[in-house]
């Protein structure tokens, strides 16, 4: 699998402790599947390529089973935490290397019509705010423990 050591993501995904137990969801063979730090989008996950590319397109024929991989995370959140809508986004703006972002939305929210990123810049700057995204309405464990509690019962495949 091809790897740069300069990418952030590789580094941890090269070190057997590169990210806490706590916050691994899954370990799927051409990804891994994190809980975010944001979860007043209860569910929030993050979706890392094992192998580094900054473009979908650069992954050749392993694309279709890594799109695969995120449909099946996209399915456990969905079923785990029902929200009204799934926002997917694929960036490598900060970290060039393919990662999913795939944000739950509640038909509640009141800023269910904007971007998360809105919110999420302002948390940079405003600790009140911060503590708000990152404060969830399920225990971080719980949420891991859910969604891997459904891909374990609904055949996810893993490395």
């Amino acid at each position: 699998m091809a790897h740069d050591p300069n990418c952030p993501f590789c580094q941890k995904l090269a070190d057997p402790i590169g990210w806490p137990e706590g916050e691994i969801v899954w370990q799927f063979p051409h990804s891994v599947a994190l809980l975010g730090p944001w979860q007043h989008y209860t569910g929030y996950c993050v979706l890392v390529a094992r192998e580094h590319a900054t473009e979908l397109s650069q992954l050749g024929p392993k694309r279709a089973a890594f799109l695969d991989e995120m449909a099946r995370l996209a399915e456990a959140i969905e079923a785990c935490f029902r929200p009204h809508k799934l926002n997917y986004e694929l960036l490598g703006n900060q970290v060039p290397h393919l990662h999913w972002h795939i944000f739950p939305r509640d038909i509640n929210d009141p800023e269910r019509l904007r971007p998360v990123w809105f919110a999420i810049a302002e948390a940079d700057t405003n600790a009140d705010e911060k503590q708000r995204l990152e404060t969830g309405t399920v225990p971080r464990a719980d949420a891991v423990a859910r969604l891997r509690a459904w891909l374990t019962t609904n055949g996810a495949p893993s490395a």
